[in-house]
């Protein structure tokens, strides 16, 4: 949610912020922090340059530390987290009222599904219990 606000800033469009999807990957905090910003839905326009890129994927890793220093270190920035999950939630739901069709990146043990989860792994060139992929939520058939 962070990288989709902060590149509707970057556009000067912060009205399209609930649209843009950036796909997340890797940690919780700082440089394992991964914005695949060149995946972004809508595609980030062209006229961004790549020091933009550079200064957007910074900001994108250490948001959580703009929260930190505006609460003078009183705080931390877990109602971005609960906004975060308060969102999930929104989507579980749906999908469990059997709206089709709802992707969205999340944190999962790779070997809860064994096939998929073997294929990241490969992908990625080691073997994971944990990683941020796109999934599909649904219905469960079991």
């Amino acid at each position: 949610m962070r990288a989709s606000t902060f590149v509707a800033q970057t556009i000067s469009d912060l009205s399209q912020a609930p649209t843009i999807v950036v796909p997340v990957i890797g940690g919780h905090s700082g440089v394992t922090i991964l914005p695949l910003l060149s995946q972004a839905q809508p595609p980030l326009p062209s006229t961004i340059t790549e020091s933009e890129i550079e200064a957007l994927t910074k900001r994108i890793q250490f948001g959580g530390d703009e929260v930190v220093q505006a609460k003078d270190g009183a705080g931390s920035a877990t109602l971005s987290m609960a906004q975060a999950g308060a969102h999930f939630a929104d989507l579980v739901l749906k999908a469990k009222n059997g709206e089709k069709g709802i992707i969205s990146p999340s944190y999962v043990h790779l070997t809860a599904d064994v096939e998929g989860g073997k294929k990241v792994s490969s992908e990625i060139g080691k073997e994971l219990e944990y990683f941020s992929v796109r999934v599909q939520l649904g219905v469960s058939l079991f």
